[in-house]
């Protein structure tokens, strides 16, 4: 059994592994103390950790990688292009929208940050410059680390483990919070193909009450749309919140069912249940691809939200402004273009290329490091649409 927690491996070369660590997230969350949670709810995230991790099908975002198309931000399909919106994002994840860009800055050296934010044990016996730490420091640095839920070990199981083994070590209520973030950016949120985070989000997290005001919905969607080309070209792993393409509502192939007491619980991922389908692990990559391929247009979803009651929706209710606005989806360096006229049906003809216009931006959609610091805040100002 694949389970959400396994840096999800497959064997032969060229298989996709997932790097998203999902169940520790949830577990470590809830086995703060309530006021931590109550903070880490504040900066956007309760609704999102709120959400049981569910099955994640390798095979299926394998194949649905495969289809991304750099140059228009979109999933090509037999009917048409399948962009994921910021609708999307309030509606599944409940991560807010409307809010601060994350810009920020981008040093070449965070040593004294991590000390000051962090403490100084993650920079013992390291020389200058630093520009990343282990992942696996933060949660060995409150005792969790190698925690993995076990194959046949329940959800409840292995919180209890987790419980159990936390040990904050005296550290402050603001530093307890930080690694715990910390790490829920770089293993769920922005997740990489790297064993290494880095620490260009340290920065937004030295104001705890100022990072609530962060459109982390957005920053994680330009995230992703920015390492699926990556992910997309000879490599063995994919980075950013994979779930949230599982429970892309328009395209519901790996969607699971519908839980039991779940029907009107928000974010709409809070009410599915996913386990592993034989009909999807049991098969090849190549049969998913022909079923992806095949899949009945007539069930393609084009309005998944009709009979919600946005109002129900925190994250919808405040964030409907954007959800029919062209934007700039800003991630520190990273800037990427939500293409909303592509979400088109195209009842089975195939669309002709789009000519997509250029930001005009040197290094677009690339990570990069600098010798000295650089302030994405005066490059990208805080306008986020067009």
């Amino acid at each position: 059994m694949l389970t959400s927690n396994i840096l999800c491996s497959l064997q032969g070369k060229g298989r996709m592994r997932s790097r998203v660590t999902w169940d520790l997230c949830w577990a470590w969350y809830w086995a703060l103390s309530e006021a931590q949670q109550t903070r880490v709810a504040r900066m956007g995230f309760g609704h999102l950790l709120s959400v049981r991790p569910f099955h994640v099908v390798v095979l299926y975002l394998e194949a649905l990688r495969e289809r991304w198309e750099e140059d228009c931000k979109a999933f090509i399909m037999p009917w048409g292009h399948m962009i994921p919106t910021l609708e999307d994002v309030a509606y599944l994840t409940g991560l807010p929208i409307q809010g601060e860009p994350v810009v920020g800055q981008e040093r070449s050296d965070y040593y004294d940050d991590i000390v000051e934010l962090l403490g100084p044990e993650f920079v013992a016996g390291r020389r200058r410059p630093i520009r990343s730490i282990l992942l696996g420091s933060l949660s060995e640095a409150v005792g969790l680390r190698g925690r993995r839920r076990g194959p046949l070990e329940t959800l409840e199981e292995f919180f209890t483990g987790v419980r159990g083994a936390l040990d904050l070590g005296g550290r402050s209520e603001e530093r307890c919070i930080r690694i715990f973030v910390a790490y829920l950016f770089e293993r769920l949120l922005f997740a990489t193909q790297s064993s290494q985070m880095n620490c260009k989000f340290i920065l937004l997290l030295r104001d705890l009450e100022q990072a609530g005001r962060y459109a982390w919905g957005a920053t994680m969607l330009g995230h992703l749309f920015s390492v699926l080309p990556s992910s997309s070209r000879r490599s063995e792993s994919t980075g950013g919140f994979t779930p949230f393409l599982q429970g892309y509502t328009r395209f519901p192939m790996g969607r699971g069912t519908l839980a039991e007491g779940r029907q009107t619980m928000v974010p709409l991922m809070t009410r599915w249940e996913v386990a592993p389908d034989p009909r999807v692990t049991d098969r090849r990559a190549g049969d998913v691809r022909v079923a992806l391929d095949h899949y009945p247009h007539e069930r393609v979803v084009w309005n998944p939200y009709a009979g919600e009651a946005y109002a129900s929706h925190p994250a919808v209710a405040a964030d409907r402004p954007l959800f029919d606005r062209h934007l700039l989806l800003l991630c520190l360096g990273t800037c990427e273009v939500l293409y909303l006229e592509l979400v088109v049906r195209t009842l089975g003809w195939h669309q002709p290329a789009i000519e997509v216009p250029s930001l005009g931006r040197e290094g677009h959609s690339r990570r990069r490091f600098f010798a000295e610091d650089r302030d994405w805040g005066a490059e990208h100002g805080s306008t986020v649409a067009y």
